[in-house]
């Protein structure tokens, strides 16, 4: 399997290649050669989750080597979502690089043999890990959104248009596009936390035991469930939602890895 990650790792690279010589050139045939790199390396990862599931009869994500594989994944396939939607193009070299990364550092990262657990055969635990894992795919693209309204923002402001004018998408096009991607994230998040306390109660007997990742998780929950209801309520948007979706995701990602280095629990992968 190493032979398949280390390919998965090229096509994503290769991905990002694409679409960030679309983003100077402005070809179409660069984009489109985005879109196969990065598809194909969502089929060969794809593979690898379904071998690493047969193989264990469970959902990958005992260690920090499966873990980033599934994220490279999720992240990858909520892209094509949003851009079968959106098409928000210059969003796949975000999305591209980021799965790279995942998929990268889950080559270089210990994949210790973890022992298989009838607890983990559960169709709670495959929900609740699968609507985390893509609930946090969509707070990632949120914030590469976020990323894209600020250029393209500051772009607009300046007397002489650069770079970014001509090349990025429309602020309204990327405001709703953040707001989808925040409003999917969270309605997953939900469900994730959901089945999870179902998980916990039935494993351990309790829905909540102040492990440091369910508070985290809470702590989240609530800070994206604050965004939506600025928005709804008092107008959060434009640049202010774009911000707040980068600080977003960046407290998901002291929830994913931070947590897990810091702080010691029954979630955590990087000590298998």
């Amino acid at each position: 399997m190493d032979n398949l990650i280390t390919v998965t790792s090229l096509l994503y690279v290769l991905s990002s290649v694409g679409y960030i010589l679309f983003l100077f050139f402005q070809k179409e045939y660069l984009h489109k050669l985005g879109q196969v790199f990065l598809a194909t390396g969502f089929l060969c990862n794809s593979i690898l989750i379904g071998y690493y599931y047969a193989k264990t009869g469970q959902i990958p994500v005992r260690n920090l080597h499966e873990t980033l594989l599934v994220a490279g994944w999720a992240v990858a396939g909520v892209f094509f979502a949003f851009q079968y939607k959106f098409k928000v193009k210059i969003l796949g070299g975000y999305a591209a690089l980021l799965a790279a990364v995942c998929v990268v550092a889950s080559f270089l990262a210990p994949g210790k043999i973890v022992e298989t657990q009838t607890i983990f055969n559960s169709v709670w635990l495959i929900a609740h890990v699968v609507s985390i894992f893509v609930g946090h795919a969509a707070f990632a693209l949120a914030c590469g959104v976020g990323l894209l309204y600020i250029a393209q923002e500051n772009a607009i402001k300046r007397k002489k248009h650069g770079f970014f004018y001509k090349r990025l998408p429309s602020l309204d096009l990327l405001d709703s596009t953040g707001y989808a991607c925040i409003a999917t994230g969270f309605t997953l998040l939900t469900i994730g936390l959901i089945t999870g306390f179902i998980y916990a109660k039935s494993v351990w007997g309790r829905f909540w035991g102040w492990d440091p990742k369910e508070v985290w998780s809470g702590i989240t929950w609530l800070l994206y469930a604050a965004i939506l209801h600025g928005r709804l309520t008092v107008g959060w948007r434009g640049k202010k939602a774009a911000t707040m979706a980068i600080i977003g995701f960046a407290v998901v990602l002291f929830t994913f890895f931070g947590v897990n280095f810091l702080l010691k629990g029954h979630h955590g992968i990087f000590t298998r």
